[in-house]
Order: C-alpha cells, then sequence, then structure tokens
C-alpha cells in the first residue's frame, strides 16, 4: 500500500487544516462561482462543497462502503432535480483533478518523493474510489428516474381512462385523443377492473372526443364490449363521428346486440335516467 493510505491520519489532518484551500482549488476547476453554488443548494438542496469535501476524506481513509453509500444516496438527490448528468460527470472530474493537486501539494509540503510501485498502487486506489462512486452514483440516478417515469406512465395510463360515477351503479367514461392498439388494452383493462370493484351496472362511453382508432383498436374494443356485457354491466355509447363510424363499417364490423347507440351525451343521460325506458334499453 502506498505511503499516503499507511500515514492517512496525517492527510487526513492536512486536508482539514486545508479545507478552504481545497475548496477553492475544487471550484477553479470546475469553473463554478459561489453564486451557482447557492443557486443549486436552494433549488436542490444539494451541498456540493461540503459532498466533496467529505467524499475525499473518504477516499483518504478507503472507506469503499460508505462511498458506494454515499454515491447511491447522492444519484436519488441529483435525480430529484433538474441537473444533468453531463454536468455531474464535470463536477466528479474537478473532483478527481483538485485531489490530485492536494495531493502533489501535500508531497511537497513533506518533502516526499515517490517511489514508482507506490505511486502506481496509489493511483490506482484512490481512482478506483472515484470511479465507484461515480457508477453508483450513475446507477441510483438512473434507477430513480426510471421508477419515476413508470409512476408518470401509470400515472397519464389512469387519466387517459377517466371513468367517472353519476350514481351508485351508473358510471361514464369519456374518451379523447387516439385509440391505438395499446391504449385499448390499457383501457380494457382497467374498465373491467372498475366494473368489478365498484360493481358497475351501466356504463356511458362518450367517444365523442376521439380522433382515431385503428382496426386494431375497434377489435379490442369489440372485446371491451363482450367483457363488460359477461360481467353484466349495459353499455351505451355516444359521439360516434362520422369518420370513425365510416372505418367501423369499412372494418366490417359491428356493436352487435352489446350496446345501445345515441347521437349524444344527453340523450344516452335521458336513457339511463328514465325509469320506464331502463328495462327496455337493452332487450
Amino acid at each position: 500500500m502506498s505511503y499516503i493510505f499507511n500515514d492517512k491520519n496525517a492527510l487526513e489532518s492536512f486536508i482539514i487544516e486545508k479545507r478552504k484551500e481545497l475548496e477553492a482549488l475544487l471550484l477553479s476547476e470546475a469553473s463554478i462561482d459561489i453564486e451557482k453554488l447557492e443557486e443549486i443548494k436552494v433549488v436542490g438542496g444539494i451541498h456540493l462543497v461540503d459532498n466533496a469535501y467529505n467524499l475525499i476524506l473518504m477516499i483518504v481513509n478507503n472507506k469503499e462502503q460508505e462511498v458506494i453509500n454515499f454515491a447511491k444516496k447522492e444519484g436519488v438527490a441529483w435525480a430529484k432535480t433538474s441537473l444533468t448528468l453531463s454536468f455531474k460527470l464535470e463536477w466528479v472530474k474537478a473532483i478527481r483533478k483538485a485531489f490530485w493537486s492536494f495531493l502533489y501539494e501535500y508531497e511537497q509540503a513533506h518533502n516526499m518523493k515517490r517511489i514508482t510501485e507506490n505511486s502506481y498502487e496509489m493511483v490506482i486506489k484512490i481512482n478506483k474510489l472515484i470511479d465507484e462512486f461515480f457508477q453508483g452514483f450513475f446507477i441510483s440516478y438512473s434507477d430513480y428516474k426510471d421508477e419515476l417515469l413508470e409512476k408518470e406512465r401509470k400515472l397519464v395510463e389512469n387519466l387517459s381512462v377517466p371513468i367517472i360515477p353519476i350514481s351508485n351503479n351508473i358510471s361514464i367514461l369519456p374518451l379523447i385523443g387516439t385509440i391505438d392498439t395499446y391504449r385499448a388494452g390499457i383501457i380494457e383493462e382497467k374498465v373491467l377492473v372498475e366494473i368489478g370493484k365498484n360493481h358497475v351496472g351501466k356504463l356511458l362511453l362518450d367517444l365523442s372526443g376521439i380522433a382515431e382508432m385503428d382496426k386494431e383498436a375497434i377489435h379490442h374494443f369489440l372485446k371491451l364490449l363482450d367483457g363488460v356485457s359477461m360481467m353484466g354491466c349495459q353499455t351505451i355509447i355516444t359521439g360516434l363521428r362520422p369518420d370513425i363510424v365510416r372505418e367501423i363499417v369499412a372494418f366490417d364490423v359491428s356493436f352487435g346486440n352489446k350496446v345501445r347507440t345515441t347521437g349524444n351525451l344527453q340523450q344516452a343521460l335521458e336513457l339511463f335516467s328514465d325509469k320506464d325506458n331502463d328495462e327496455r334499453i337493452f332487450v
């Protein structure tokens, strides 16, 4: 092991004593001013210089597991902000350069002469710990971002299937945008789950906001109607635009006797609210 790590207490004391100089060197290498540091602290709650200083002490003391744990914590904290990975990469490079410059100053202050083998071991050890920090940081950052994206995707999916209850057993599902095969599958799953969970007896599908449905999506939609019917739920479809109807006709498919269609939402609501009609809507 190199002389620096054999006398790590002396080096640690030197770093603590010269902390201000080390921090100034770090900021110089990274070309970051105090104003930028304060902005990062306020916006992201990240103390860049303090964290770099603590990381250097961990490296000096060869605390590999602490470096890894710290990297994971930093990755999550960074992922919660708008700070980029490229900025972090430049910051880690600055830490590496500042650390090596400071080690050189330490050697000069103690009149040390390097031994080739020890110097090589020192370089390998320090760089290994810095690399492990960045690797752990990157993995933690990426995992958190992926988890966040997955949560956002699920939220968007839920919002894209807004089943709205209007009474104890009647719900409305207004759909907007393009219905492709993927979204049709999501709609099918969530509608059936909602019907079972909330015991929906009558479902009003408002398609007036649909821009486009491809052939596969139409077939998925028919499967949905089959599933809804099998669960004992009655369906009214409203808001079918002429272009969507032409697509359905062109694909030679029909809703059959599974559903009742109306021209607009008001007519559908009237059918659902008309007790005299209620028993014969779906015969």
